[in-house]
């Protein structure tokens, strides 16, 4: 009968719930073949249990290389039921067809995050029969249970019980395409090792697999649907990983923006605070104090504050906790008769009495998603930078230059006093983080105004002028001795006059434009220290 279960072959490398599993299919009449340590556990379980090397007549050999690949095996996996030929075939050469294939497969991904793990013991990590006893029962689902994970024990259990020790092949189904999406993940796990150990960053045939974490509730708009994918690159902290502490349930966009502020705090070694709205910052200041750190960020835009998501590189303590609450509460109506509140906080970790003073406030606490990342590192993973274009992506490093001063270099008369290098420091790695074309105006390491994905530069310039004039609606710091960034070379001297009227001293870019010596002479004209990177930062 279709999806009757009477004979199991077992071979699992994670031992865990596997002998139960075993001994509960032999209660039900079902014939366990199994070899080497699992053949062992489910004995000492107390499970009949047959070993693969009687079965097949063959032992294991080439230091267990070659263990289950064998006719006997693969013929009682892939033989169709109802089929004269196949069943004439198994006749002929004494196969008994195998019912359910249950495997776990070698942990490939977790010997190569291995501190040391050398290229032969990783070779020796990739398992050979296992995907293919795998893929040859997900191949024959229509007949064969594959099961590939202990998650799975229980359901499969559970159909056996009350359907007569059958499996539906709705169930079935299930399993076959959790079983090729497995082996389509370790291939492709296998195929990057492989490429970076040859330091071919970008091979020919791209592969790449995500683990599913979370079922979104809409996309950008609410007419797209959208989900949340885990990469299996490793080192640093992913906002999918967060402990979740409180809140809403995310969205898409708060992933993206929280990312994108997580990503920008990362960027400094003191305290920082960062505001995002709309994958752009908002605010962003660095200070000794952590608290300071906020204030002056939240006062970068009040308007766009509003709704935004606040990221600091420190845990939440009970005081910065206070401060977050407070501008909702004093300073809010600068942002209009709604008041302030943020959608997401994220942070390495919360502070206890942090986490009872947000959730406490009244219209706001219940609401805010709280995001515990984990401890920072200096560490950053391998992965690529991806974005889609339709029918193919667009392949990149991920852009993790910071303050790359040794190319740094002075281009005018005037040199940047100390302080001003300090803002300047501060002002590159903001840019980094402002969608282009992008100009940042700081002061005193505080985020004044930031003209984002404008057309012209001249206009993003024009926009952060504007926004530094009033500084979040309050004009407590005059823009009079800040310094202007801009992602890539001011193509023409006008950008530089546009930030000079509000007293900017100081200019960070890249350099490298046709008119460069035209924008030197100019800035030399308006008095302004210049500094040129060598580097551009382009954020699309």
């Amino acid at each position: 009968m279709e999806g009757s279960v009477r004979r199991a072959l077992i071979s699992v490398y994670d031992k865990t719930g596997v002998a139960d599993f075993a001994k509960a299919l032999s209660a039900m009449g079902v014939e366990i073949i199994s070899s080497g340590g699992t053949a062992k556990a489910i004995a000492d379980a107390g499970a009949p249990v047959r070993q693969l090397k009687e079965w097949t007549g063959f032992p294991e050999m080439l230091g267990h290389r070659v263990v289950s690949l064998h006719p006997k095996v693969h013929g009682g996996i892939l033989a169709l039921r109802d089929d004269p030929q196949h069943q004439a075939d198994i006749k002929k050469y004494g196969i008994e067809p195998i019912d359910l294939v249950c495997v776990g497969l070698y942990p490939f991904e977790q010997a190569i995050a291995k501190p040391g793990c050398t290229l032969a013991e990783a070779v020796e990590m990739i398992d050979i029969g296992g995907p293919t006893m795998v893929r040859a029962a997900a191949k024959n689902h229509r007949y064969v249970t594959v099961v590939t994970s202990p998650q799975q024990y229980a359901c499969v259990l559970d159909e056996m019980r009350n359907n007569d020790g059958r499996v539906s092949h709705e169930l079935r189904s299930r399993l076959a395409l959790a079983a090729f999406s497995l082996t389509a993940h370790y291939d492709s796990a296998i195929n990057a090792y492989l490429a970076a150990v040859q330091g071919n960053n970008f091979p020919d045939l791209l592969t790449l697999s995500y683990q599913k974490l979370a079922d979104l509730r809409y996309g950008e708009n609410p007419h797209q649907s959208a989900s949340f994918y885990r990469s299996a690159a490793t080192g640093e902290p992913c906002v999918g990983d967060c402990r979740f502490l409180g809140g809403k349930e995310m969205s898409f966009n708060n992933y993206f923006d929280a990312n994108g502020a997580f990503e920008l705090v990362k960027d400094f070694s003191e305290p920082a605070v960062a505001i995002i709205k709309h994958a752009n910052p908002a605010g962003c200041a660095v200070s000794t104090d952590l608290v300071d750190a906020y204030r002056k960020a939240y006062l970068g835009d009040v308007n766009a504050a509003m709704g935004g998501i606040v990221a600091v590189n420190r845990p939440v303590t009970a005081e910065l906790a206070g401060a977050i609450t407070e501008s909702y509460q004093r300073w809010g109506k600068l942002a209009g008769a709604g008041g302030f509140f943020a959608e997401v906080v994220i942070a390495p970790e919360f502070e206890q009495q942090a986490l009872q003073i947000i959730t406490a406030r009244e219209g706001w606490g219940k609401a805010v998603r709280l995001l515990a990342c984990g401890q920072i590192t200096p560490q950053r993973n391998s992965e690529k930078s991806l974005k889609y274009v339709v029918g193919g992506l667009l392949v990149q490093d991920r852009d993790l230059t910071a303050l790359n001063e040794q190319q740094w270099k002075v281009v005018t008369d005037r040199k940047p006093t100390e302080k001003e290098m300090d803002d300047l420091r501060f002002t590159w790695l903001v840019c980094k983080h402002v969608k282009s074309n992008a100009i940042v105006l700081a002061k005193d390491r505080t985020l004044l105004g930031a003209g984002a994905g404008q057309m012209s530069r001249v206009n993003s310039a024009s926009m952060a002028v504007h926004l530094a004039k009033q500084y979040g609606g309050t004009g407590t710091v005059a823009p009079a001795g800040s310094v202007v960034a801009s992602d890539a070379f001011f193509p023409f001297p006008d950008g530089l006059d546009v930030a000079a009227e509000v007293g900017a001293t100081a200019v960070i870019q890249p350099g490298g434009a046709k008119k460069d010596a035209d924008v030197i002479a100019r800035a030399n004209e308006l008095d302004l220290a210049m500094v040129f990177t060598g580097t551009r930062h382009f954020n699309h």
